[in-house]
Order: structure tokens, then sequence, then C-alpha cells
């Protein structure tokens, strides 16, 4: 087996709080969507062969996921229409992020609110005024990706 690569959080540090927000954003979607279960089972994102995934949440009279897609630096918004919408992950506020994804949830007629306020982190700021934290260095967003794959089969 390979070594694992190597992901020191001071190479990474702010790439991973910025990320760690985006993900916010869209676990707070899927929260909002996804019927209540027992041991909060229905909002993890889950690890898929090129990133992050909600899985298929239920909206009205279709479904929807969203995935970081890791391998390609985007974020892929499908639902059982047929629609799909994409947005680059790239360096910028995660404000912008915020906005970005609800205007390309509208685009395809979805509508959902979240509670803006990140949570289990230091950060107090609402996601959809967060301008502190833009950054995203691919190469690091990259060996995280690695990291998690070789974790996944342990869970």
């Amino acid at each position: 087996m390979s070594q694992w690569p190597e992901l020191p959080i001071s190479a990474w540090r702010d790439t991973y709080a910025t990320l760690h927000l985006c993900t916010q954003v869209v676990g707070k979607i899927r929260l909002a969507l996804t019927p209540r279960m027992n041991e909060w089972w229905n909002v993890p994102l889950y690890v898929t062969t090129r990133g992050l995934t909600t899985s298929p949440m239920p909206y009205r009279d279709r479904t929807l996921s969203i995935d970081f897609d890791l391998l390609d630096h985007r974020l892929v918004i499908e639902d059982s229409e047929g629609h799909v919408r994409t947005l680059p992950l790239v360096a910028r506020p995660v404000c912008d992020f915020y906005a970005a994804v609800f205007e390309e949830l509208r685009a395809i007629d979805v509508h959902v609110q979240i509670h803006t306020m990140p949570q289990e982190c230091p950060v107090i700021t609402p996601l959809a005024d967060d301008t502190e934290h833009t950054s995203y260095d691919r190469d690091q967003v990259r060996r995280f990706f690695q990291v998690l794959t070789r974790i996944e089969p342990v869970f």
C-alpha cells in the first residue's frame, strides 16, 4: 500500500477553514430538505469517487443532490428532472459561495432557507456575510480528498 498523502494543517489551514464553511452551506441545505432521523443520520455528506455528496434529497415532487467534485474542483447541483448546474470551486469569500449556490438553486426552481450561523467551529459570522474566509488551494484540496478516500473504507 502506498503512503498516505501528507496534509499538515499549517499548509492548508486557510483552505480548510473556507472549505469547511462551504460544506456547511451545503450541509445545511441537506438538513433543511431531508426528513429528520435519530442521531442526525440525515445530515452527513458522503464520500464519493470524486468528492463529497449530499446523496439524493427530496424536494417537492423530485429529488436533488449537491456534490463537491474535488477532482475537477466544482460544485455540481443535479435534480431528477435533468437539471445540472455547476459552480467552480475557487478562492472566493464564503458569502459569495453562499450567494452563488442559492442563485443556482433558484435557477432550477429550488427554494430553501437555512440557518446561516456556522456550527461546530469557532466562526461566528453568518455564512451569508463571511468575507474573511476566501482561500482555496487546489493541491491541498486534492490531498484532502486522497485522505478521505483512504479513511472512508474504515467507516
